[in-house]
């Protein structure tokens, strides 16, 4: 085996990556454990892609790959931060990747309705920006020479929903279909194309409306048994206080308040030094037995409902509810997993009020939202009084990523019965983005089309294209989504004698878009026409689904030599 590619891991993501490498031509040899490296070949390898979900077997695989063979790519899979940043320290071939850091900016990004998508490439801030046609005409018309990425054709076509991969400029759109156009802030300005900015809005409430959802929460946490307790106590003052006033002897000694205060401290019973029932009527006498009886009773009880409001584990759960209260135009994430946290994260980064609904109680990211200052409200996603408490019906968007595929599908179903109108349940509100992570692309895809999900967003369809690129040399700079379809940006250095080298721009595939090409002391040529060549030396950036990338990307390496012993065994 010479040139081959060594994948381990077991999930999802591993089988995704190995289909797409053997529909790419190229040859997988797959591995458990770090035991079976040489028996594989290792040393004759092309890359090892490591990516399992547990980090240790990842960690291991990857560094004795890396003695075994110092220049075969290594791609692994890490989440812990400190692994990752170690390992990739040493600036050897290949990356280290976490699947929460590559997919969470798409979530981000469609929580809050982001049509911008920036990146680098050769140098250059470009920006991917999505709008809807303004007119019927052709793209060229519209936009001019700036590269057409994907169009979504809209009601006005015969093929409503359909998405267009990489489009020519002379493609006829009709108004209202969504084209995803790139070019850099000045192009797209020049044709009237604004870049917005991201808008910070944060609700801020009046100290009076605070005061008054704080009194509201203390009323919905309390024990339902504490306000029969206050009034009890209330009461039981009150018949204290008026018995006293009339009936103490001498009356001329006993005040209102002077009543006030010895029903107060017999209730407590923290007297007596300057009012005492000695000298009273027995019946008096015996009503202050009974009333010091009472009062220890209610006293009792008191402390007890406070007690267990201020120290129940339901305080603890209700400390997110209240907070949470306080909120409007927020983000709900629901799950505070590795995935999740990460978005968190971002949003807060970038300014948002966040809430969390987490089923954990012990869940190792607690003190990861303490730390952001993010309430957690505990309970099932899946009922209506959770969504509820988390004030889903002024939120500004929600995103359900928990692990489990069934639960996101499911809370999502629920959530698309509270957000959208009765009459019309197929139909989501589009004024609050409903994110949906299903961890597998073909359950993501179909959950999409049966249920009327804009935005479900798969972690393998996200992560795989980075691991596949890092693997087989190209250099990945981006992934983005156009409606259900997921795109990558990526730089590739053309070898001499490729398939590439010579090559004419219309010659290479229909469903990529070169944006710059990059060669020693010459500038860099953006939006190449369809009649430049390729040469040898080249660096070329391209834009476009991942599997047509792939596909280029084998065209520009350079060709096969066969090995000493291939070549004699021919002979």
């Amino acid at each position: 085996m010479r040139g081959h590619i060594i994948v381990s891991g077991d999930d999802a993501l591993a089988t995704t990556i190995v289909e797409e490498l053997n529909n790419a031509g190229v040859h997988i040899v797959k591995v458990r454990t770090a035991g079976e490296l040489d028996t594989v070949g290792v040393t004759r390898a092309h890359a090892v892609i490591c990516v399992g979900d547990d980090d240790a077997t990842n960690l291991e695989i990857a560094l004795l790959a890396r003695k075994a063979n110092p220049r075969v790519r290594v791609v692994a899979r890490l989440a812990n931060d400190v692994l990752r940043t170690a390992m990739a320290a040493d600036k050897r071939p290949g990356a280290i990747l976490d699947v929460a850091d590559l997919a969470a900016p798409s979530v981000v990004e469609a929580c809050l309705a982001h049509t911008v998508h920036p990146f680098e490439a050769a140098g250059i801030e470009f920006v991917v920006s999505g709008a809807e046609a303004p007119y019927s005409a052709t793209l060229r018309e519209i936009y001019g020479d700036l590269a057409p990425v994907a169009v979504i054709h809209g009601e006005n076509c015969a093929t409503p929903g359909e998405v267009v991969s990489c489009p020519g400029r002379d493609l006829p759109i009709h108004a209202g279909d969504w084209t995803a156009m790139i070019g850099t802030a000045g192009e797209l300005a020049a044709r009237g194309i604004k870049v917005p900015l991201p808008t910070v809005t944060r609700y801020r409430l009046t100290r009076l409306r605070r005061a008054l959802d704080a009194a509201r929460a203390l009323r919905d946490d309390a024990n339902p048994m504490f306000a029969r307790a206050v009034l009890a106590a209330a009461c039981l003052l009150i018949v204290s206080t008026v018995v006293l006033r009339f009936s103490y002897q001498p009356r001329q000694k006993m005040t209102w308040l002077d009543a006030l205060y010895f029903s107060t401290e017999t209730i407590a019973t923290v007297g007596y030094g300057d009012f005492s029932f000695l000298q009273q009527p027995t019946w008096l006498r015996l009503f202050s037995i009974m009333l010091m009886f009472a009062g220890v009773t209610t006293t009792a009880l008191l402390v007890a409902f406070i007690a267990d409001l201020l120290l129940s584990r339901r305080f603890a759960h209700s400390v997110g509810r209240r907070r949470a209260r306080h909120l409007r135009n927020h983000v709900i994430v629901v799950g505070l997993g590795s995935f999740g946290s990460r978005v968190v994260a971002d949003l807060r980064s970038a300014g948002y009020d966040v809430a969390v609904i987490e089923l954990d109680e012990n869940n190792r990211y607690l003190s990861t939202a303490a730390d952001l200052d993010v309430p957690v409200i505990f309970g099932d996603a899946t009922l209506r009084q959770t969504l509820e408490a988390a004030r889903v019906d002024h939120a500004r968007a929600v995103a359900v990523l928990t692990q489990d595929d069934m639960v996101n599908i499911e809370t999502g179903i629920v959530l698309r019965e509270m957000l959208g109108p009765r009459v019309k349940p197929e139909v989501v509100r589009h004024d609050v983005p409903l994110v949906l992570r299903v961890y597998d692309r073909a359950l993501g895809a179909a959950v999409a089309q049966r249920f009327g999900f804009e935005n479900v967003r798969s972690t393998v369809e996200l992560a795989a294209p980075w691991f596949i690129g890092a693997a087989m040399g190209l250099q990945v700079l981006g992934t983005f989504s156009v409606g259900q379809r997921s795109f990558m940006i990526g730089g590739m250095h053309v070898a001499p004698g490729s398939e590439l080298d010579g090559l004419k721009m219309f010659e290479l595939s229909t469903q990529t878009r070169v944006i710059a090409i990059t060669r020693k002391d010459a500038p860099v040529e953006l939006h190449p026409r369809r009649d430049a060549w390729l040469r040898g030396g080249d660096t070329v950036y391209l834009v476009g689904p991942y599997r047509e990338l792939l596909a280029t990307l084998r065209k520009g390496q350079p060709p096969q030599e066969p090995a000493a012993g291939d070549e004699r065994a021919s002979a």
